[in-house]
């Protein structure tokens, strides 16, 4: 049986479609999402909200009041930028731009923000202050600390703040989050090791072997987990390239090598332990060989942490479209990143998954690929969660 609210969300699905496939053909990546800011802002003043535009860069803030008098307000965040992927999905509405497409699904987070803005704008039938806040940027160019030190939080007062992202490979109708740690911060390093480089064959000895002081050091760097990490922790750490030397010229010994990887935790302490550790083995074998190393250890995200009680208060927004059956309020964590992290950091809130859908044969295509597309049949599901919350959060006093 249909909950009412999504009965009543109904007639906006096709202007939500419309929506979604326009911000998909256009995709910006970002700070350059300027067309689809553009767009957000003029939908946001057509339902009659008080906005601003280029917060962070290019970030927009509306602002909705409740037609009930209430002290509290809360932010509800949806992402905007694209992804450097060339799209293969073959819809009509693809990518116009080559090279660049929503892979991630931040046109439907978008969208489902903007329905919930329009809804809410027709009846704000609740006590409070309602802050929809689209951000830039999100993937890795540090758009929600970018809009955080552009007064985010300063110019729009909050008492919770409230994230949601797509999740493909989860039956569409189905929701999941966690209290806690919910996803990983996300680490990038670069490790570059400096010997003299020489012959190969004829003076080997007369050089200093980068080869050697980086396959030591690969070796070591997965003994952290094992031994410098607790055993109840959970970290990851893998190399994803290996450069140096010429394959044209195999008695070359080469001078300079490159390691690039990556490193997932779930803490400020094991990612520090991580970073520390790395950063010693890192020099410490270069010097066994005679070698010089350069570590570049960069923080792409924080560790996202659920606040227990606006967990639970987003849990059951979530329950009471879909059933509690159809949310897992205990998931596992994962091992993905979010920037959203940086402003959990700043006000308590929570981060939900939505069912993006999976076929009949259990197939589905990932975020962050070629094939990868939202599903407009979530839309409005999307947009009834954040009336949900709303409404729960800032519900009148009786």
């Amino acid at each position: 049986m249909t909950h009412p609210l999504l009965a009543d969300l109904e007639p906006l699905r096709a202007d939500l479609t419309a929506i979604r496939q326009d911000i998909h053909a256009h995709p910006e990546m970002g700070f350059e999402e300027r067309r689809t800011a553009a767009l957000v802002a003029e939908r946001l003043r057509r339902f009659g909200l008080s906005v601003e535009e280029g917060i962070g860069g290019t970030g927009v803030v509306a602002t909705l009041k409740g037609r009930r008098p209430g002290n509290r307000a809360i932010a509800l965040r949806a992402d905007m930028d694209a992804l450097q992927i060339h799209e293969q999905t073959g819809v009509a509405y693809a990518s116009q731009t080559p090279g660049t497409m929503h892979a991630c699904g931040h046109d439907g987070h978008t969208t489902m923000l903007l329905g919930a803005a329009e809804f809410l704008s027709r009846q704000p039938d609740f006590a409070g202050d309602v802050h929809f806040v689209f951000q830039p940027a999100e993937e890795g160019r540090g758009g929600a600390a970018r809009m955080i030190e552009d007064g985010l939080f300063d110019r729009f007062p909050c008492d919770a703040v409230y994230g949601m992202h797509n999740a493909p490979g989860l039956p569409v109708g189905r929701f999941r989050l966690r209290s806690g740690a919910m996803m990983a911060a996300v680490d990038f390093f670069t490790v570059t090791f400096r010997g003299t480089g020489g012959h190969g064959g004829s003076t080997p000895h007369l050089a200093t072997d980068v080869t050697i002081a980086q396959a030591h050091f690969c070796l070591a760097l997965q003994n952290v987990i094992g031994r410098n990490i607790a055993a109840v922790e959970t970290a990851v750490i893998s190399i994803g390239s290996i450069q140096g030397g010429s394959p044209v010229s195999p008695n070359v010994m080469p001078a300079e090598l490159v390691i690039t990887g990556t490193a997932r935790t779930f803490s400020d302490e094991t990612q520090a332990i991580v970073e520390r550790r790395l950063t010693e083995l890192a020099h410490a074998h270069a010097a066994a060989q005679g070698c010089k190393a350069e570590v570049d250890y960069g923080h792409y995200t924080r560790v996202l942490e659920n606040d227990p009680d606006h967990a639970r208060l987003a849990a059951r927004a979530a329950s009471s479209l879909v059933g509690e059956e159809a949310v897992d309020a205990d998931a596992p964590p994962i091992t993905g990143g979010e920037d959203f992290a940086d402003m959990l950091r700043v006000k308590p809130g929570a981060f939900i998954f939505i069912g993006n859908g999976v076929k009949p044969d259990g197939s589905f295509h990932a975020v962050h690929t070629p094939l990868y597309d939202f599903n407009d049949d979530i839309l409005t599901l999307g947009a009834g969660y954040w009336v949900s919350l709303v409404r729960q959060e800032l519900a009148a006093a009786a």
